[in-house]
């Protein structure tokens, strides 16, 4: 799932979570990535590395999908 807060101590992470993927996906060091974004605490930086988004294949499973 994304990561909206950091597990651990709570800092709001949602905010990096799309640049962070992007420039990963593109080929950058995930690390200099954190350290371009200004996460520096090792919890965080834990939280965002292990971060998978799994939603899309949530869906697939769904039987019913409700819409208002």
């Amino acid at each position: 799932m994304i990561p909206i807060r950091c597990y651990t101590c709570g800092k709001p992470l949602i905010q990096y979570y799309d640049e962070f993927k992007k420039r990963v996906e593109a080929g950058e060091d995930p690390a200099k990535v954190l350290d371009d974004l200004g996460i520096e605490r090792y919890c965080c930086r834990r939280t965002m590395l292990a971060a998978v988004d799994i939603s899309k294949e949530i869906i697939k499973f769904s039987t019913k999908v409700y819409r208002w």
